[in-house]
């Protein structure tokens, strides 16, 4: 099973051209689920899980691999579906999220397949908010178009382990914290849960928010200021965004704006949950200003106090 993934570290050159890759499996049911590949490490069948006592419902055990404890996760409880009793036809799917490693218990693991952002839409509005998508596509399958619907594994984790907004003491700067109120930065991410770790952890300095769920309202929103004679800095003192969304991914709004003279300028940082050298990389050839492996709320905040004393000392910097 592992070797569906043995080449991953080659689809790294997807990434900045607008495309992706997506682990196709079900859940002990006809439908079909994903997610991206550049989040998964390894997929195994379901080995012997040690039960952990008094923790989360949503946690089926702790996995021995390799001589690592990896807590496993049953997705089909999480996201609301009962939780099926018969594991003989288990898989793990191992990720990496948010510097940290869990696995996922899912049924059959099928395949995985080449996209672009264009093939990938955002849930429709009737399912709701509660809803655990961040996005849908098709796959053909046998002449038959079938619906896949793709995780929000990020509202997943958040559920199970809450996130901590508190920023140190140390971190802030006193002398410059005032004047961050009135002050405004465009988040750019298809997962709500996200959006909102950022938005409550930069609320605090007084700074307002403005989201967009993926680059192309993001990149329509700036164009639109810029159509209207505004300066996009006088707007927003940055922009933080996802790698990887429906639409438009972060590498290409990034491209996008830094191919438009009218804000070019504008400082970007790529905050996002994939991980690897891989994206560091794809922020150099891009041209982002900064990286943040998500969530940390702190480095969040230096990131835009380091921004906000550009502003006032009148400099920019580019990473």
């Amino acid at each position: 099973m592992a070797t569906i993934l043995d080449s991953v570290d080659q689809r790294t050159q997807l990434v900045g051209e607008n495309r992706l890759e997506l682990l196709i499996f079900q859940l002990h049911t006809s439908q079909l689920f994903a997610i991206n590949v550049f989040k998964v490490k390894e997929v195994v069948k379901l080995p012997k899980l040690n039960l952990l006592p008094g923790s989360h419902p949503n946690i089926c055990g702790v996995a021995n691999i390799r001589g690592s404890s990896i807590p496993v996760i049953d997705l089909r409880q999480a996201i609301g579906m009962r939780h099926f009793d018969d594991d003989k036809d288990s898989n793990i799917i191992i990720t990496e999220y948010n510097r940290s490693v869990q696995a996922f218990m899912v049924g059959q693991v099928m395949n995985i397949v080449n996209l672009t952002w264009a093939d990938i839409q955002p849930p429709p509005k009737h399912v709701g908010r509660n809803n655990y998508l961040t996005a849908i596509t098709k796959l053909n399958r046998d002449g038959v178009d079938r619906l896949v619907s793709i995780i929000d594994v990020e509202k997943v984790l958040a559920e199970i382990i809450d996130y901590d907004i508190q920023i140190s003491e140390d971190v802030l700067d006193t002398t410059i914290v005032n004047h961050f109120h009135g002050r405004k930065v465009l988040i750019v991410d298809d997962s709500s849960t996200a959006r909102a770790q950022i938005r409550d952890t930069l609320g605090q300095l007084g700074l307002d928010v403005i989201e967009a769920s993926d680059g192309l309202k993001a990149l329509n929103l700036l164009k639109e200021w810029c159509n209207e004679g505004k300066n996009v800095n006088d707007e927003i003192l940055m922009m933080f965004t996802d790698a990887e969304m429906p639409e438009m991914d972060g590498y290409k709004l990034t491209h996008e704006i830094r191919n438009d003279p009218r804000m070019s300028d504008l400082h970007i940082a790529l905050n996002t949950s994939l991980s690897g050298s891989f994206n560091e990389a794809m922020v150099k050839k891009v041209g982002c200003n900064r990286f943040i492996s998500k969530f940390q709320p702190d480095l969040l905040v230096q990131v835009v106090q380091d921004r906000l004393r550009e502003v006032l000392e009148g400099t920019s910097t580019t990473a």
